[in-house]
């Protein structure tokens, strides 16, 4: 909601740039979706990691979370 209001606010101060901001944001991310994708895969790794690390420490009778 708050970013739709400052876009209201730039198209009243000056509209063509809010115009080609509205444009160019569907291109933009769409440049960062592969970055999000490796961030996600990566953050997955890690959660797999720390879960491999701490499995004997869980089997073993360490408190649960």
């Amino acid at each position: 909601m708050f970013g739709f209001l400052l876009w209201c606010l730039l198209f009243v101060l000056c509209w063509p740039l809010a115009l080609l901001a509205l444009v160019l944001w569907p291109i933009f991310w769409l440049l960062l979706l592969p970055f999000r994708l490796v961030g996600i895969t990566f953050e997955a790794l890690f959660a797999l990691l720390k879960a491999i690390l701490f499995l004997p420490a869980r089997v073993l009778g360490g408190k649960p979370r």
